[in-house]
């Protein structure tokens, strides 16, 4: 098979018509019929499949053999990660230390702009590096709910104060499959792109506390603590620089938030608000709550006493501080190259009626070339491993029973069935769409806007994220489109894979998963339209931010 981005009419709009059917199904099931998500992703990857067959003739087994590739990427490293990361957190709840290190963070002050920042800035993009998908924002408002935030400002302020570190959790897989779909295996395509949106994500990170604040209690009260909220920017901002810049995507949301909180307090030693900020129905002496988290429930008990020993707070935290080490060992050349020489791997190579089956035209080549389709996956280098490694020394360290382990990894497995089974079909329809033709099509159709297309290319990662609820979904199905589109103008693809990015970090602030999930941890369920209205404009706001800086990126710089 030749791709042919002249399908329809001899005519590469008409044919893109065509080619944005499943991407409209899309936008029509989810934002009018109100469908599952799960169920309006399964009727869009029918539809890509039929669009691939009788639009772009694409032969039916190869179009099978298409979807079929994508799945088992979407299964590993996608689903691989994500499930471990999410299984490490459910045992840490389910032995109940968890209750510990929200009791550590929560008593560092009883000023609610300082509780907001550490729950709302530091410790949620914490759990961003470790967890994602929706779990820190559930977990930080229902934090502050705990401790007597009005549920409606918690969860603003936890929407708001996760964005900028998305695009690296979990465990920088978002920037590493947006890459992985445009570039393929290329890591000097991947520091580069995590360097200039480490750059981006550094801005937001500057303005984000503030915009928390002022969005809690207004801008004079804001403007009290701003020495607090540029200190704990900075120390945000200057490892994540660094991380970005020479280690790649894997570290920037686990190291910088640790330094950030772990300068925030040190700060707080020499550093103390003219007045305690409370809200006005607050009791005058603040006690300390036990707070329960509703993502995974039926947890231990934790400790009677409320005043935890350093001992125990340490103990509590030993996974997370593992995770930490073990992604800087993940991470090293030199723990690659070990890998690289075991024979721990999935090695299927060429995939069978795929390579060798697809060939690409012109324009997107001089001459027909041929569409390559290789699947090798080196299973112990995965971060998804190293994290299960640690579940396993968490269970040790925690003396959890077996059958504890067991019952979090099938609750988890429960838990997260539709997100997996949407992250598989997404990962599927990217590839039958790259190799029918799809998204050449709709790339060489963007190209048409010219100049223009850098105002709409972080749009488009930003209605990525808004359908899919995931900025490694949106990558997957829109980062070929961005290089092609790049590519026909004369750009730099770093830089609309960058915008893609950059763009879909901010449509984290309105995506239905977010709201659902933000909600119904803290008891608002039903009233995710209520939080979207409020969301809105600092969505666009911080949308269009993002704009300016891939025009000023892209033309200028």
């Amino acid at each position: 098979m030749v791709q042919n981005y002249f399908a329809v009419g001899d005519n590469v709009f008409l044919t893109a018509v065509f080619a944005m059917l499943p991407i409209l199904f899309l936008f029509w099931a989810l934002l009018i019929k109100k469908m599952k998500a799960y169920k309006g992703i399964f009727f869009a990857w029918i539809l890509t499949l039929l669009t691939a067959i009788f639009i772009f003739r694409m032969p039916p087994l190869t179009a099978v053999s298409a979807a079929a590739y994508g799945a088992l990427q979407g299964i590993f490293p996608l689903c691989w990660l994500v499930f471990n990361a999410v299984f490490l957190y459910n045992l840490i709840v389910k032995s109940g230390k968890f209750e510990v290190i929200k009791y550590s963070i929560a008593s560092i002050s009883n000023d609610r702009r300082v509780q907001a920042i550490l729950i709302g800035f530091c410790f949620s993009a914490f759990l961003e590096g470790s967890t994602a998908f929706g779990a820190p924002v559930a977990i930080s408002a229902a934090m502050l709910t705990g401790l007597g935030f009005p549920a409606m400002k918690a969860v603003v302020i936890c929407l708001v104060g996760n964005t900028f570190p998305v695009p690296f959790g979990p465990i920088g897989l978002p920037t590493m499959i947006t890459v992985s779909t445009a570039f393929g295996d290329n890591p000097s395509a991947l520091l580069a792109v995590t360097s200039l949106v480490g750059g981006i994500m550094s801005f937001y990170a500057l303005i984000i506390p503030i915009l928390m604040l002022i969005i809690l209690c207004g801008r004079k009260a804001a403007l009290e603590v701003l020495p607090l909220c540029i200190v704990t920017s900075v120390c945000y901002i200057i490892p994540n620089l660094f991380i970005t810049r020479y280690l790649g995507p894997q570290l920037p949301s686990l190291l910088s938030p640790i330094i950030s909180l772990a300068g925030l307090i040190c700060f707080l030693r020499i550093y103390k608000p003219k007045r305690i900020w409370r809200f006005d129905e607050d009791p005058s002496v603040l006690h300390t709550v036990v707070l329960h988290t509703v993502i995974a429930p039926n947890v231990a008990e934790p400790d009677a006493e409320q005043n935890y020993s350093g001992v125990k707070i340490a103990h509590a935290w030993l996974p997370f501080m593992m995770l930490t080490v073990f992604m800087v060992i993940w991470s090293l050349p030199q723990f690659k190259d070990f890998s690289a020489a075991l024979p721990i791997k999935i090695n299927i190579g060429e995939w069978p009626f795929l390579h060798g089956f697809v060939y690409q035209a012109s324009p997107i080549t001089e001459t027909a070339s041929l569409y390559a389709a290789v699947f090798n996956f080196d299973l112990l280098a995965a971060a998804g491993t190293a994290i299960f490694i640690i579940t396993i020394f968490t269970k040790l360290i925690f003396k959890l029973q077996l059958q504890v382990f067991w019952e979090v990894f099938v609750s988890t497995l429960k838990q997260l069935k539709f997100a997996i089974a949407i992250m598989i079909l997404v990962l599927s329809i990217a590839q039958v769409s790259n190799y029918s033709g799809i998204s050449f099509t709709l790339g060489l159709a963007f190209a048409a806007a010219g100049t223009l297309f850098m105002v709409f290319s972080p749009i488009i990662g930003f209605t990525g994220v808004f359908l899919t609820g995931s900025i490694a979904s949106s990558g997957a199905l829109f980062g070929n489109l961005q290089r092609i589109s790049a590519e026909q103008l004369g750009l730099e693809p770093i830089i609309t894979i960058t915008a893609n990015i950059a763009g879909s970090a901010m449509g984290k602030l309105i995506s239905p998963q977010s709201l659902t999930i933000g909600a119904a941890a803290i008891g608002l369920s039903g009233k995710e339209g209520s939080i979207m209205g409020k969301m809105v404009k600092y969505a666009f706001g911080l949308l269009g931010i993002c704009v300016i800086i891939m025009l000023v990126l892209t033309y200028i710089y």
